[in-house]
């Protein structure tokens, strides 16, 4: 069969070329790949957002919408700040700014109507929003449409890259993984302060003041009973920030600001229900007071909340920015 003629011989000789041209195809697939530019990761400050449009429609109606929607005060601080910190310029130098802001959006008065999402288009991590309308209604139809969904986008993403900076240098959390059987990516520039068999207090001394992260745990009762979970989570933790947390004052204590109405929501974190709840702490008897940001997670199978809450000394500063690494810590917990 082989020696003349053989189908096989002739088969094998005929398509010899296949193997090669796939090993020369996968090659310059590779190739490719290595020439492909990478993409500049975003330098822009965190809770920043750029926004291109003309100064006249900045002056006006678009502008006063845009301005509601994305300089919203933050809730659960004592006073106000905006949700981001907007630089407007006019869309003819929108090349100039593409390439250094992660929010960025592109708003155009022309005889093209349509909104789009484009991620990741010129630096790594990028939202960019186009929207374009032949009228100044239809522009804020969109916005109004589209606003609170573009929030949540942006502020995700600044989570995200809040995450990304902390763990450039992490604090080890051995100590967290053996009481509380989780893991958290916490800086190195914090440290422990306190260390009970229930309750783990770290802390970071900033310029002007400090922050700090607490983690406890409480059954489910705590916080379930009665059907008021606000109220009981608020008295939970002026009960811990008493037994733990106190100022140069003997009998100071740390409750939770009665003038201010706690913000309040249910979400899911480490795919577990989860209860956050921000407002407004006071040091009682020693004059002093912030932010604090407080997530009850809910642990079904041991019937038990794992409590972590941020919050932050600060009084001669703005404080979003502080509770935003904060929230992007706690937000980074595995439950082992």
């Amino acid at each position: 069969m082989i020696k003349r003629g053989s189908k096989y011989f002739r088969t094998d000789r005929a398509n010899w070329h296949i193997p090669f041209l796939a090993l020369l195809f996968s090659v310059l697939l590779v190739s490719c790949k290595d020439n492909e530019p990478k993409k500049v990761a975003a330098t822009g400050a965190i809770n920043s957002l750029a926004i291109a449009i003309n100064d006249n429609l900045w002056s006006g109606e678009i502008g006063d919408s845009l301005r509601k929607k994305f300089a919203a005060p933050v809730d659960g601080l004592p006073q106000e700040e905006p949700l981001f910190t907007i630089q407007q310029f006019p869309v003819r130098l929108f090349d100039a700014y593409k390439n250094s802001n992660t929010n960025l959006i592109l708003i155009k008065k022309e005889e093209k109507t349509g909104y789009r999402v484009v991620h990741d288009q010129h630096i790594k991590p990028q939202n960019l929003v186009v929207i374009s309308g032949k009228s100044i209604a239809e522009i804020i139809a969109f916005i109004d449409q589209n606003g609170d969904s573009l929030v949540t986008l942006f502020r995700e993403t600044e989570i995200k890259r809040s995450q990304a900076l902390v763990r450039e240098n992490l604090l080890s959390d051995e100590k967290l993984k053996k009481r509380f059987k989780i893991s958290l990516d916490v800086p190195a520039t914090f440290q422990y302060v306190m260390e009970k068999p229930n309750f783990i207090w770290m802390k970071k001394e900033i310029l002007s003041g400090n922050t700090s992260i607490l983690v406890y745990k409480v059954p489910f009762k705590t916080i379930l009973k009665n059907d008021n979970v606000v109220n009981n989570i608020i008295a939970m933790r002026d009960v811990f920030g008493a037994r733990y947390i106190r100022g140069k004052e003997n009998n100071s204590k740390m409750i939770t600001e009665e003038s201010y109405a706690p913000y309040f929501d249910i979400t899911v974190i480490a795919q577990r229900r989860a209860y956050e709840t921000k407002g407004t702490w006071e040091l009682k008897g020693d004059y002093m007071s912030g932010s604090f940001i407080n997530y009850a997670i809910m642990d079904r199978k041991k019937r038990e909340f794992i409590i972590i809450e941020g919050f932050c000394y600060a009084p001669s500063t703005s404080k979003r920015d502080l509770m935003m690494e904060l929230e992007a810590i706690i937000k980074s917990v595995k439950f082992l």
